[in-house]
């Protein structure tokens, strides 16, 4: 029987492990994220959560975070959501307490990998996936494989500067906290019973999440964009409006020949870290 892989999904204010076989969650669990511990304490406590998880008894761990990753070395630097997170040398930590395989990527590029082995993002070569939540993120996948840049910082959109600010306090749930003082969220719940300042703010979204888009159109000219991340969830309430959005954009023959599709995949912020390894394989 094959052994699982640990998927991890290392967030703001939790951490959420999988044990996953088969493309499936066969079990999982989440702990609350020690944002403001020491580097060795938040180590720890990940390490006692796989321990409660799966024992021993897996071959890898796969782990997505929200920031800089050095892939090869397996460090992650500077988590804005963890302030003692400067320089972690987590593969190291890992593998040495485990003997188990570990690799990490960008939280995004994660989403954008369980895409393409699990998700929508099967049916193309190109694509990328653009995560809609707290942040904004991308992972870009060029025939069929990661391109993640130096230090997983390719197609970071976020910080382009956009009106009077950036693309991820308009694409973000940063938009809706600053220009309706709600969540994103409670906003959606509204939007369902056709409140109409709901509509109005997810329709005001998806215009400007529609120009994000272009910049991705003009950068790569992918054959798809998956949407992902909690406000993917409300597309129906702001796809008129990026639709909309993009039908400025000047190359109609690029336009006609994009999808845009918002994911359906459950668990991806664990299935993306585990797609880091094969299956079949101890690597």
């Amino acid at each position: 029987m094959k052994k699982t892989i640990i998927g991890m999904d290392i967030g703001a204010t939790k951490i959420h492990i999988g044990a996953i076989q088969g493309g499936r969650v066969m079990r999982d669990l989440e702990i609350p994220t020690s944002a403001n511990a020491p580097e060795d304490q938040i180590i720890k406590e990940i390490i006692e959560a796989v321990e409660t998880l799966a024992g021993d008894d897996f071959k890898a761990i796969g782990i997505g975070v929200p920031g800089l990753v050095d892939v090869k070395k397996g460090i992650v630097y500077d988590l804005w959501n963890i302030p003692s997170w400067k320089e972690v040398f987590l593969k190291d930590h890992l593998e040495d307490h485990f003997g188990k395989p570990v690799k990490i990527v960008n939280d995004a590029n994660s989403f954008s990998l369980g895409e393409n082995k699990y998700g929508k993002g099967r049916e193309y070569d190109n694509f990328v996936g653009v995560s809609l939540g707290t942040g904004y993120g991308t992972g870009i996948i060029i025939n069929n494989e990661l391109y993640s840049g130096v230090l997983s910082g390719a197609g970071e959109l976020a910080n382009i500067p956009y009106l009077d600010k950036t693309i991820e306090d308009y694409c973000s749930s940063k938009f809706f906290k600053s220009h309706y003082q709600e969540e994103g969220r409670q906003l959606f719940l509204k939007a369902q019973q056709d409140d109409p300042e709901a509509l109005k703010a997810f329709n005001e979204f998806g215009a400007h999440l529609g120009e994000s888009l272009k910049m991705i159109l003009y950068i790569l000219a992918p054959e798809a964009i998956i949407l992902g991340g909690s406000i993917s969830k409300a597309y129906v309430f702001f796809e008129a409006a990026l639709m909309e959005s993009l039908d400025t954009f000047p190359f109609k023959r690029v336009l006609e020949n994009i999808k845009i599709l918002p994911s359906e995949m459950p668990h991806v912020s664990l299935l993306g870290p585990a797609a880091l390894f094969d299956e079949n394989t101890e690597e």
